[in-house]
């Protein structure tokens, strides 16, 4: 079954959210979650497994797949050690289908998860939930906003959030499809609050990929857009620097490539086009 049917049979509002869970839960299925473990991937998708692992997977597709479980793995591995710091407050932005909140590991911490979406995406997750049996723990909150609209930190405080506590940002997956307005301020706000961390990831201009690599990013580009989600920011390495230092956090990693196989432990791959996917880990400081 194609994504854009499945959607569109189960309300889903977003393609591209359903994208990303279902590259998930076929992580877990061929590479048996290797990179990222996500216990619940497959349950709340609720797709027949047998039909998502006989699935025909091109490099692409596995390519793709794998960087999702790259990012969510730096972003949860940093969730880890700002527990261990004390940090008893985690935000998901774009949340989706996401998992974190429903499986919490820190929950016997004493950490609070708040899922931020659009509302008509938070209110099909909660339906959706409901339909596959899995029951929403106390330390998981719900806050529907509108990045383009709502004041993020109004919405978080209604949901019971503390801006006055250290907190650490999960930003998976959002930043391409949003204004640079919307970006610096989501940026500033993370920054306004002592002790504050979010790891977020990035795309770069289509023009700075190469040969292969850079047609696969215009069909990319294309579908994304077919779907009614279109890509609105792209930046270089230097600009999203500039950005960050604008916004108060200049402590950062910036995991590109070369970044990510270190991250890892594996041997960088040769021909790769220069430009590609980041990944950032950055702190208040």
């Amino acid at each position: 079954m194609s994504v854009q049917r499945y959607v569109m049979k189960n309300i889903c509002p977003s393609v591209t959210a359903w994208r990303v869970a279902r590259h998930r839960a076929r992580h877990q299925i061929l590479e048996y979650g290797v990179i990222f473990s996500d216990p619940l991937a497959i349950t709340v998708l609720g797709e027949d497994v047998e039909a998502l692992a006989s699935e025909t997977d091109t490099a692409e597709e596995k390519n793709f797949r794998l960087f999702m479980a790259i990012r969510s793995r730096i972003a949860e591995d940093a969730l880890s050690k700002a527990v261990q710091r004390g940090v008893r407050q985690a935000v998901i932005l774009g949340a989706g289908a996401d998992t974190l909140g429903l499986r919490n590991p820190h929950e016997g911490s004493g950490l609070n998860v708040f899922e931020v979406d659009r509302p008509v995406m938070q209110d099909w997750k909660k339906w959706h939930l409901a339909e596959k049996g899995l029951t929403v723990p106390a330390s998981l909150k719900f806050v529907p906003v509108d990045f383009e609209q709502d004041n993020l930190c109004s919405c978080l405080k209604m949901a019971g959030f503390n801006p006055a506590k250290p907190s650490f940002f999960s930003w998976l997956g959002v930043v391409p499809y949003l204004s640079q307005e919307s970006i610096e301020n989501t940026l500033r706000f993370v920054a306004s609050i002592p002790g504050s961390e979010i790891v977020f990831d990035y795309g770069e201009p289509i023009e700075e990929y190469e040969g292969k690599h850079k047609e696969l990013m215009e069909k990319r580009k294309a579908f994304v857009a077919s779907v009614g989600e279109p890509w609105i920011s792209r930046f270089t390495p230097d600009e999203m620097h500039a950005l960050l230092r604008k916004c108060g956090l200049s402590n950062f990693t910036d995991y590109n490539r070369a970044g990510i196989s270190s991250y890892f432990g594996w041997p960088l791959k040769e021909g790769t086009s220069k430009a590609g996917p980041h990944v950032i880990d950055a702190l208040f400081a």
